[in-house]
């Protein structure tokens, strides 16, 4: 069996629960993240020994790295960082940065579904505006409050799951 079937067979059962958890209480249980970066760590050490197992441990904190700064910002919650370092892991090192281009295109696709179901497109470019603004020098970045109406969040939980899958189909096989 190859490396790509059994990182999607991984991959497939966790954005199912990721989904399910992610859309319907708007958290990603610990013990998932953790079972998936077990089992990356395993993964690819049976199938690279331990240059797999170096490569899935730096793929884990270059995930963490990438999404922690979407995190400092404000754009992404704990529970995000953590499942990307996970699936870092699962990727190894030299997927995270393409893995982690089509979550960003999978989490704007899912953006843009969000705010046109939820009739919040002027207010939200709005403040896509003020972000570009405040990024200039001599300008402040605006902080926004966490919506408490989940209908007007993004589950980024589903965008990193089928982000990553659609990743290692293009880029494993």
């Amino acid at each position: 069996m190859s490396e790509t079937v059994v990182t999607i067979a991984l991959l497939l059962p966790l954005a199912v629960i990721i989904t399910y958890y992610d859309v319907r209480y708007r958290r990603i249980p610990n013990a998932f993240v953790l079972a998936t970066l077990a089992a990356g760590v395993a993964m690819n050490g049976i199938f690279g020994g331990l240059p797999g197992i170096a490569a899935s441990f730096m793929g884990c904190v270059l995930g963490f790295v990438l999404m922690f700064m979407l995190h400092i910002f404000g754009a992404m919650g704990a529970g995000d960082v953590k499942l990307f370092a996970a699936i870092g892991a699962v990727t190894g090192a030299a997927l995270v940065v393409p893995t982690f281009l089509i979550v960003i295109l999978t989490g704007g696709l899912l953006a843009v579904v969000s705010i046109v179901r939820a009739g919040v497109v002027m207010t939200t470019m709005h403040r896509v505006l003020q972000i570009f603004v405040g990024m200039l020098p001599g300008w402040q970045m605006p902080k926004f409050a966490v919506p408490t109406d989940r209908k007007h969040t993004i589950p980024y939980g589903v965008a990193i799951t089928m982000g990553s899958i659609i990743s290692m189909a293009i880029f494993r096989t």
